[in-house]
C-alpha cells in the first residue's frame, strides 16, 4: 500500500500560509482544517494553513511525513438516515515545532499572506503563567507563544495596521478569545512591550469569541484494519468525527466577508452575540443529557442511544426538551425546534457510545447548570 503524500496523491501545490493554527490534534483537524477545506473547495478561498505544536511532543512529525495530508470519516443520522462519509483534506501545508524549530514558528510571522490565528490547546491553554519571559525560545504557555509572535510581525512590519491579524480561539472556555486578549495585554505589560505594541493589538488586531460544536472520537485505534480497508493509501492521522458541525463566531459583517462560509454548506454562524446559541447547547443538549442520567440507568441502560430508543426513557426525554426547556429560552422557536431535532439524531448515532456513566460525573454541579434554569 502506497504511502500517502503530496506526490502520490497528485495534491503537490500547496495554498499560501493565511492560517497560523495552534494545535495538531484530531479536533482541530476534523473541525477547523475540514472547514478550510470546504472553503478552499467551494469559496476559492485558497488558504494554506501552517499547523504549531503548542506542546513539547505530539504529532507534528507524523504530520510533516504525510505532507499535511490525512482522512476524514464523517459518521451519523441527518433526519433518520445513517450518513458515512469520507473526505481527504489538504489544507494544511506544513507543521512546525517551536521546541525543535523555533526561528522556524517566528518566520511564520514574517508571512505576507497570513491573515489569520486560529487555536484549542485545551480548556487549560488560555493560562497566564508567570514564569514566561520573552527570551524564552519557546515561552511554555500558547498565550506567551502569541505574544512573541505577534511581537515579531508588529516589529518586522513596523507596526503597519494592515498586518494585523483576526485571531480566533476554539478553546472550551467561555469569552475565550477575552481572556485570550486580556493575557497577551498582561504579557506586554510585564515584558514592557511599550505602548505602540498595545496599541496595535487594541486597534488592528481582532479577537472573536467563538463556541464549536462536534464530537471528534479521533483516531479509530480499535477499528483501523476496517477503516484502511476503506483506502488505497497508508494513513496513519485518520481521524473519525459525527456529521454534525457548529461553529459560532462572534463577529461583524468584515468577518463575514473575510470568512466567505456563507459560499459553504456549513453551519457557521457569525454573530453579534454568541451567548444565546450557548445557552442553547447548555439548556438542550447538556441538559438533556443530565436529565436523562438518574432514571436511564435505573431502567437499566448505558448509553445516550440506548436511553433515546427505549420505550419509556426515550418518549421522557423527548417531552422534557421539546415541552419544557425550549419554552424557557428566548430565541427563535423553529430555530430551537430544528436545533432539537439535530441534537436526537446525535444521541441515536450508533457509530459512537456515548456511556452515562461519564455524564453522570459531576452531575449537582452539572445539574445547577444545566438542568435548574429550565
Amino acid at each position: 500500500m502506497k504511502q500517502l503524500n503530496r506526490t502520490n496523491t497528485g495534491l503537490e501545490k500547496r495554498m499560501p500560509v493565511k492560517i497560523v493554527q495552534f494545535g495538531e490534534g484530531n479536533f482541530l483537524r476534523a473541525f477547523v482544517d475540514y472547514s478550510i477545506q470546504e472553503l478552499n473547495d467551494k469559496a476559492n478561498f485558497k488558504a494554506g494553513v501552517a499547523v504549531v505544536q503548542p506542546i513539547d511532543r505530539g504529532l507534528i512529525q507524523m504530520l510533516n511525513d504525510q505532507d499535511g495530508l490525512y482522512t476524514l470519516f464523517m459518521k451519523g443520522i441527518q433526519k433518520g438516515e445513517v450518513i458515512q462519509e469520507k473526505m481527504l483534506i489538504s489544507s494544511i501545508v506544513k507543521g512546525v515545532d517551536p521546541y525543535a524549530n523555533f526561528e522556524d514558528y517566528m518566520a511564520l510571522a514574517e508571512g505576507e499572506d497570513l491573515a489569520f490565528i486560529i487555536s484549542n490547546t485545551t480548556e487549560s491553554g488560555i493560562a497566564y503563567v508567570s514564569s514566561d519571559t520573552p527570551d524564552m525560545a519557546p515561552p511554555s504557555s500558547f498565550p506567551a507563544k502569541l505574544t512573541v509572535f505577534l511581537n515579531k510581525r508588529f516589529t518586522h512590519f513596523k507596526g503597519a495596521p494592515d498586518k494585523g491579524l483576526t485571531i480566533i480561539p476554539c478553546e472550551l472556555i467561555n469569552y475565550n478569545a477575552d481572556t485570550l486578549k486580556d493575557i497577551i495585554l498582561t504579557y506586554a505589560e510585564d515584558w514592557k512591550l511599550g505602548e505602540d505594541f498595545n496599541y496595535w493589538i487594541e486597534h488592528h488586531n481582532s479577537f472573536h469569541n467563538t463556541l464549536v460544536d462536534r464530537i471528534v472520537p479521533g483516531y479509530p485505534r480499535d477499528e483501523i484494519e476496517a477503516y484502511n480497508q476503506q483506502l488505497d493509501y497508508k494513513d496513519n492521522l485518520i481521524v473519525t468525527a459525527e456529521k454534525f458541525f457548529l461553529w459560532v463566531i462572534e463577529g461583524d459583517e468584515k468577518l463575514k466577508a473575510k470568512l466567505p462560509f456563507h459560499q459553504t454548506d456549513l453551519e457557521v454562524a457569525i454573530v453579534e452575540d454568541m451567548q444565546p446559541y450557548r445557552t442553547r447547547k447548555v439548556r438542550i443538549l447538556n441538559g438533556a443529557h443530565t436529565a436523562m442520567v438518574p432514571f436511564s440507568i435505573l431502567f437499566g441502560n448505558e448509553t445516550v442511544e440506548e436511553t433515546v430508543d427505549h420505550p419509556f426513557t426515550g418518549p421522557f426525554v423527548q417531552k422534557a426538551v421539546f415541552d419544557e426547556i425550549i419554552d424557557t429560552l428566548d430565541m427563535d422557536k423553529a430555530e430551537l425546534v430544528k436545533f432539537a431535532e439535530e441534537v436526537f439524531d446525535r444521541f441515536r448515532n450508533p457509530f459512537i457510545k456515548h456511556m452515562l456513566s461519564s455524564i453522570a460525573l459531576n452531575s449537582i454541579s452539572k445539574f445547577k447548570v444545566r438542568v435548574l434554569p429550565s
